[in-house]
């Protein structure tokens, strides 16, 4: 059967397998010429896609540990972040962020750097203590910061280069409840104000439609411990579906449906366990473009971007998501050159993208961006090279790790080989 991404956009004639024990992955993995893993498909470039081998751990034994300390617990890492955020709560342990949605497996989430929001919580790679990898040979091994450094420091955000992961250790928290606050503001007050609002606030983030005025604002502060909230999303998708539809097919009609969106109220509020909190449903296909920009320069580069699609009447029709992730040391992660303002260019799956992204993406280039690996992007070796001073570093750990290029696809050879 064939593979899709989650958008549908990225197909694979590959077999898909599904082990259910590491020596049955490693007997697939030396048989093969090219492994790629996949998890929930949630990448939009083509990082899962192979002709030959895809595997999927979903169904790979395992069960969860938790160290002596309870400061980190052991993770099969085909389990996805809903079922490993879910048993961690029953031992009274949380991941400390998440990002918004959450049928990712872990592996594919922390190997593509995927975060939440807040300027202190880092990407979910930034919560990697070590990782168990069955790797080209068919071999299992361990590596950690003491143990085997290089390919650990690699691993922490892998783009599945190295190896598949089958056990990872992560950071946990104790468990914590959040209260969800859902409001409209103006996108003049938002611009003015946002950088003080997320210093004030653990987790805050916006939404903008580019032909609108206003934003939907969301904030997670930590509160009482309450029972779990009655739904679980924070934005009701069934009349966004209806003007997604008109506007596919009216696209002129984008910037008044958008407006006259707005109009409406959006003043929602939700208290529940953290882990049903965090993650939203989102059933409408999308493509997706997310930039990491220096956090000084988020909310110019915004309000460019808006600008351009305002001054072409483009119909855009999801909005912009603005977030903020900490400053992280991991060799390829787009924040380590400091803290960033992450913002997510949508598009509705049956609408025109590509064009777009590009023009967009040299708007954020030109504010020193840089792209969420796993959503779209037009990076060339080149690119890689000038963002990223360690990533011949990272070529040489992959080689070592991987020198028959087993782990290679045509767009990671590219830029990795």
């Amino acid at each position: 059967m064939a593979w899709s991404n989650w958008s549908g956009s990225v197909t694979a004639p590959a077999d898909i397998a599904r082990p259910q024990s590491e020596d049955e992955l490693a007997a697939l993995i030396r048989g093969a010429g090219t492994v790629r893993a996949t998890g929930a498909g949630h990448s939009f470039m083509p990082l899962c896609q192979s002709d030959e081998l895809i595997v999927g751990l979903d169904r790979l034994a395992g069960d969860l540990t938790i160290g002596a300390d309870r400061a980190t617990a052991r993770i099969p890492a085909g389990w996805s972040i809903r079922k490993l955020t879910a048993a961690l709560w029953e031992e009274g342990l949380a991941l400390a962020n998440q990002g918004d949605v959450n049928p990712q497996s872990l592996a594919g989430a922390m190997a593509t750097g995927t975060h939440g929001t807040g300027v202190a919580l880092g990407s979910l790679s930034t919560m990697a203590r070590g990782f168990r990898l069955v790797g080209a040979d068919g071999e299992a091994r361990w590596c950690d910061a003491a143990t085997e450094p290089d390919l650990f420091q690699a691993q922490r955000l892998s783009l599945g280069l190295f190896g598949v992961a089958t056990e990872i250790e992560v950071a946990v928290v104790p468990a914590f409840h959040l209260a969800e606050r859902i409001e409209k503001r103006r996108w003049d007050e938002i611009r003015e104000s946002y950088d003080e609002l997320a210093d004030q606030h653990r987790h805050i983030e916006f939404w903008l439609f580019p032909h609108a005025d206003d934003v939907i604002l969301k904030t997670l502060v930590p509160c009482d411990p309450c029972d779990p909230p009655p739904s679980t999303t924070d934005m009701e998708e069934a009349m966004f579906r209806r003007v997604l539809d008109i506007g596919a097919r009216l696209p002129f009609l984008t910037p008044w449906l958008q407006r006259g969106m707005m109009r409406t109220g959006f003043d929602g509020r939700r208290r529940g366990p953290a882990h049903a909190i965090f993650p939203s449903d989102r059933t409408i296909r999308f493509e997706e473009m997310e930039y990491e920009l220096p956090r000084r320069a988020g909310i110019e580069a915004l309000t460019d971007v808006v600008g351009w699609i305002r001054k072409k009447r483009l119909p855009i029709s999801f909005p912009f998501e603005y977030r903020t992730v900490a400053a992280d040391d991991i060799w390829i992660s787009p924040m380590n050159a400091g803290p960033v303002a992450a913002v997510s260019m949508h598009q509705y799956s049956k609408m025109p993208w590509r064009e777009h992204f590009a023009e967009a993406e040299a708007i954020f280039r030109s504010f020193g961006g840089r792209p969420h690996w796993a959503k779209r992007h037009g990076l060339t070796r080149g690119d890689v090279d000038a963002l990223y001073p360690m990533a011949e570093r990272y070529r040489a750990v992959r080689r070592a790790a991987d020198p028959q290029g087993k782990f290679l696809n045509p767009h990671l050879e590219t830029l990795f080989s």
